[in-house]
């Protein structure tokens, strides 16, 4: 889905013609720019390259490159399309899934794909132990291998299980490889096979400096081609150079020591489109910014004012979330209108806590917190956007006695405070990676999983909604299951509604044909670099 949000011409065309060299594959042009090496900037190193276990972007978005799934998102990131599975079938009024895998692919080691590495893979996903994703193949009983063919069983009709097959934590990894790994536990030979992924996806992982870089090479078996027969990828190295600080990435991006960068500051993203060395993008996307709360009665042995509904919902009340938009994105933003982004399936839209002073102080007195208090948020070092937002948030919270504390952290300790619950306050963003509602409300809304963003936040009737839509095929009574699960949420103000944002992404003016499609994916397999 093409955003709303306005872009310039310049950016639109940009990612318009990326979407639809994605979708139709790479003309004769484009194939003839290959080989090479793309330097790309991160904001953060990845922290575990495995696709069960892991659940933060910074590992997602590299291994997408890494690793294939079943199916595919589609370039608008609400469809599936072939991948390593070519076709598949429902039957049994819903309860079956048969799908027929490629033939001729191969993992990066050589070693050929099997349907008994789907099978391992599958079942690997949906154990009840193994990582915060498992809930999305809840419906399926079990997996078989036929032939060249798998078939998933499930134990209701699931109206998410074929977005779920294009989702990373299905990607199919090498049963053989995996169980070769060091380690008494399967956690412990996923922690080694992630410092050494096998898959079967454009790059192959080769060296990796923690905290420093990333080198990854074209993976000789990659399946894909481009339209013209052409194997893809088209690039021979891709290195990915972590630099936290926003503007020594763009500096470095200005004297060419890098040819991309990702997560552009908005205040910068004029001054790169009047540059004629480079190329702004701005990606349609689904994500959205906000901050999370810490709703706990306690923390650190001591009361929690955020565990009261009235404050939370003073403290959205206080944001002018138009200020911030007009500050932080110079207009690139929207206001969010749910805890789902408007291009998430399901997405049942309202006025969300407007802008009203007066309405913030007399909560505040109502909670008996009318002189204010004390509050810590946490926030990745060096992130330009995130300290704007918080800035103005010191400044318009001060307006209502809450005095805000800032604490910049690196990314590896800003992400162990969030998985243990022990922060009162945390600037964060979601992106969607599925082309449904379910994954979204299973981090943000539904407890069992991950304890609503780690925030202590739970409502039995969100709980047992949630449970409900993963079984409910009819169209109507599951968008009116979505309708009230979004409703409790957003009354309960678990978190302060900030904005929604395309994807900002910088490139030397040489770099061809990346995309960034609206789950969030960073598909490297078509970029290429003029010589």
């Amino acid at each position: 889905m093409i955003s709303t949000i306005p872009l310039t011409r310049r950016a639109t065309l940009g990612g318009v013609m990326g979407l639809l060299a994605l979708q139709a594959g790479l003309s004769q042009a484009q194939a003839a720019t290959t080989g090479g090496k793309l330097v790309f900037g991160r904001y953060a190193d990845s922290l575990f390259l495995d696709p069960v276990l892991t659940d933060a972007n910074v590992d997602i978005w590299v291994m997408t490159n890494i690793y294939d799934t079943l199916l595919l998102p589609t370039a608008n990131g609400q469809g599936t399309q072939p991948g390593l599975a070519t076709a598949y079938e429902i039957t049994d009024g819903g309860k079956t899934v048969t799908l027929t895998l490629r033939e001729g692919v191969k993992f990066s080691d050589g070693t050929p794909l099997s349907a008994d590495d789907v099978v391992w893979s599958l079942d690997r996903a949906r154990d009840p132990k193994a990582g915060p994703w498992n809930s999305l193949l809840a419906s399926v009983d079990h997996v078989d291998a036929a032939g060249n063919t798998v078939v998933l069983r499930l134990k209701n009709p699931d109206a998410t299980i074929i977005p779920v097959l294009a989702t990373f934590n299905t990607a199919i990894l090498p049963k053989k490889a995996f169980e070769a790994m060091p380690g008494d536990t399967m956690d412990d030979k996923a922690k080694a096979f992630g410092e050494k992924p096998i898959g079967t996806g454009p790059f192959v992982l080769v060296e990796w400096k923690r905290g420093s870089s990333m080198k990854l090479r074209r993976n000789p078996q990659y399946w894909r081609k481009a339209d013209n027969g052409q194997a893809l990828p088209l690039l021979d190295e891709l290195e990915f150079q972590i630099i936290p600080d926003d503007s020594t990435r763009l500096l470095k991006l200005k004297a060419g020591e890098l040819d991309g960068v990702e997560f552009v500051p908005f205040a910068r993203v004029k001054e790169l489109q009047a540059d004629p060395n480079l190329r702004m993008e701005l990606w349609p996307s689904t994500r959205v910014a906000y901050l999370t709360m810490n709703v706990r009665p306690t923390l650190n042995g001591a009361p929690n004012p955020l565990a009261n509904l009235k404050v939370r919902q003073a403290l959205n009340y206080a944001m002018n979330k138009d200020a911030v938009i007009g500050v932080t994105t110079l207009g690139l933003g929207k206001p969010m209108r749910s805890f789902m982004s408007s291009a998430t399936p399901l997405f049942a839209p309202s006025p969300l806590y407007p802008y009203d002073l007066a309405k913030a102080k007399a909560l505040l007195a109502e909670a008996g917190m009318a002189g204010g208090f004390d509050l810590t948020c946490l926030t990745l070092s060096g992130n330009q956007d995130n300290l704007t937002n918080l800035t103005l948030a010191q400044q318009m919270w001060s307006a209502i006695g809450v005095r805000l504390k800032i604490e910049q952290l690196d990314n590896p300790t800003l992400t162990a405070h969030y998985r243990a619950g022990t922060f009162q306050l945390r600037t964060a963003a979601w992106t969607d990676d599925i082309a449904d509602p379910s994954e979204i409300t299973s981090y943000f809304a539904y407890f069992p999983n991950i304890a609503s963003l780690h925030s202590g936040w739970q409502d039995a009737r969100a709980d047992e909604l949630y449970l409900a839509s993963q079984r409910e095929i009819d169209p109507a009574k599951r968008a009116a299951q979505y309708t009230e699960i979004q409703s409790i949420y957003n009354a309960a103000a678990p978190i302060v509604y900030l904005y929604e944002t395309p994807y900002p992404v910088a490139f030397r003016a040489k770099v061809k044909g990346f995309v960034q499609i609206p789950l969030g994916n960073n598909i490297f397999e078509m970029a290429s670099v003029e010589k």
